[in-house]
């Protein structure tokens, strides 16, 4: 028996109180348990607000500790309406079962309960799950949900030695093939892609929803990478999608915050549309994968920042890995055009998204990446320039001319400035 948790609350009158879900889950692998959640089985809803319980929501009987703000669940269960993960009606009621409540759940290893003095309910044989390494749906009422189809894709990318289970595999591809998923929303997308994507092995997300299916109908441009050749020398693991996956896995390995993780995932889009007859080539997809990931971070409303970094690095993560090999001049536009200057820490993530390209490659995944500390040291040095006194030198040596604003002088004076500057320090 593990030992009890420290519960807040263990009875609301004569309801039982339960932590549930994860943080069962967690305690019992021995792992950080970071969120708790808590079922409350017997109890009203007027009688959780008469104790200082605080509702949110309006779909679901959910409320907030007075104290600790935790989230408290009322036990309920859920019957499908209509498509989608929108489509449910729940029924909270103190008859409503733990059990019952358990059942509706995702993954068995998720449908665990703890009591105040540290007994496990397990129903569903989570426990057993945990120990064989299984992710497996609790019952058939699994389909009813496609987020749940995300969620196996993220666990896999969380338990890394963890495989879903052959019933489970199959019904996801059912729900791909019944066109369940087709009626994800954005907003769950993303946010069920971003957290996987900061997984420790974020690629297993993506041969998770490849092999049911999903991939091809979530993220088209990412399922179209597999199978596309590339060139050997550059390549060694040839396959572009098997690509991807070392790159993934490589942002996880360096720590990558989110937004460089998903230029990772976008870097190379453009190669699924390379001409037949070019491959193993793909000459310009630099631009094409700039495009496709615009496309892709409208699709799924990607924040800002994410959608920006991927940007930069689809266009520029060639001239990048070439940089080594460039004059001062050439330096000076492939940092301005990375809005370097005024952007110098979205700048380091771009660096360090292209090492994660550079090292996701069969058997480079120990090479030393040159470009990101010479670039980054070229700026550090650049920075050092005061740009200001150039601009200030141009305002104060004659008006602009009709054929070229002032703005457009001290653009290019600041330009040539850096060039002289860097120059000089390479001497």
């Amino acid at each position: 028996m593990l030992p009890p948790p420290a519960f807040p609350v263990t009875h609301i009158d004569q309801a039982v109180v339960y932590r549930v879900g994860g943080a069962v889950r967690d305690h019992v692998l021995g792992l950080p348990v970071h969120d708790q959640d808590w079922v409350v089985v017997g109890a009203s809803p007027q009688q959780m607000l008469d104790h200082g319980f605080l509702p949110v929501g309006k779909d679901f009987p959910v409320f907030l500790h007075p104290h600790t703000h935790e989230e408290y669940a009322l036990a309920r269960t859920e019957r499908k309406t209509a498509r989608g993960y929108t489509g449910f009606a729940v029924h909270a009621a103190p008859d409503v079962t733990l059990e019952e409540d358990l059942a509706r759940r995702d993954l068995t290893i998720n449908a665990l309960a703890q009591a105040a003095d540290g007994t496990l309910i397990d129903p569903y044989g989570g426990l057993a799950d945990l120990q064989a390494g299984i992710l497996r749906h609790v019952t058939t009422a699994f389909a009813e949900d496609p987020v749940r189809i995300l969620r196996v894709g993220r666990f896999a990318a969380r338990f890394a030695g963890f495989s879903v289970a052959p019933e489970t595999q199959q019904l996801m591809r059912e729900m791909v093939t019944a066109g369940e998923v087709d009626h994800l929303v954005a907003e769950r997308v993303w946010q069920e892609l971003s957290r996987g994507l900061m997984e420790s092995t974020p690629s297993r997300m993506v041969t998770t929803l490849r092999d049911c299916g999903a991939l091809a109908r979530i993220l088209p441009e990412v399922d179209a990478l597999f199978g596309v050749p590339q060139r050997p020398e550059f390549h060694p693991e040839i396959d572009t999608g098997a690509h991807l996956l070392l790159v993934l896995d490589m942002a996880a390995e360096l720590q990558a915050p989110l937004a460089v993780r998903y230029a990772c995932l976008c870097h190379d889009l453009g190669k699924a549309a390379t001409p037949k007859d070019l491959l193993p080539r793909h000459l310009g997809h630099e631009q094409h994968s700039a495009r496709l990931a615009c496309a892709l971070g409208e699709r799924l409303r990607v924040p800002t920042p994410c959608r920006e970094l991927a940007q930069v690095v689809a266009n520029e993560h060639g001239n990048i890995h070439r940089s080594t090999e460039l004059n001062a001049a050439a330096t000076v536009r492939l940092l301005e055009r990375c809005d370097a200057f005024r952007q110098p820490e979205r700048f380091a993530d771009t660096l360090l998204a292209c090492e994660c390209d550079a090292r996701g490659r069969m058997g480079l995944q120990n090479v030393a990446y040159a470009p990101r500390q010479q670039l980054w040291a070229d700026l550090q040095h650049l920075l050092q320039l005061d740009v200001g006194a150039v601009a200030r030198q141009v305002q104060t040596s004659g008006s602009s001319t009709a054929s070229t604003p002032m703005g457009e002088r001290i653009r290019q004076h600041v330009h040539q400035a850096r060039v002289d500057w860097l120059k000089q320090a390479n001497k």
